[in-house]
């Protein structure tokens, strides 16, 4: 179920090099060679949304992948990638950005973006009856889809 007032929003992409220290992130990671975390995908919030989700946990993009949502502390270019060392609040991960890897921020959609067969995101909580429900959705349009 879909609650009101719905909040609808689009990604857009992003370039890694607009990714400095102070950006607010999300990504989702999978673990690599020598336990070095790999971003399968990389969400940077609007300066309004820092501090949302922050922290690390498991995700369920992929099996073992996690998400950590956090200020970027540093980058360093790496013979793999991008490496950036996040910290939140309890702690920090190194996460290498692949060449290639999705990067998108959010950008304002409505109702109206939401089209049969547009790929979307939506964070659904799940009550005592089981019922699910969303007050958010995050939509594909432009050709670029919700990489999460």
């Amino acid at each position: 179920a879909l609650t009101a007032p719905l909040g609808v929003s689009t990604v857009k992409p992003m370039a890694l090099a607009d990714i400095k220290p102070g950006s607010y992130i999300g990504t989702a990671a999978r673990p690599g060679a020598n336990g070095t975390l790999v971003a399968q995908e990389v969400l940077v919030f609007p300066e309004a949304m820092r501090g949302a989700g922050e922290g690390h946990r498991p995700w369920d993009l992929t099996p073992e992948s996690t998400m950590t949502n956090a200020a970027v502390e540093g980058t360093v270019v790496t013979g793999d990638g991008t490496e950036l060392t996040l910290t939140y609040k309890g702690g920090s991960q190194k996460v290498v950005v692949p060449a290639g890897t999705p990067i998108v921020t959010i950008a304002p959609a409505t109702v109206a973006d939401l089209k049969v067969g547009a790929p979307v995101f939506i964070g659904a909580t799940k009550d005592a009856a089981g019922k699910l429900s969303a007050s958010r959705v995050t939509v594909g349009t432009n050709g670029v889809a919700p990489p999460m």
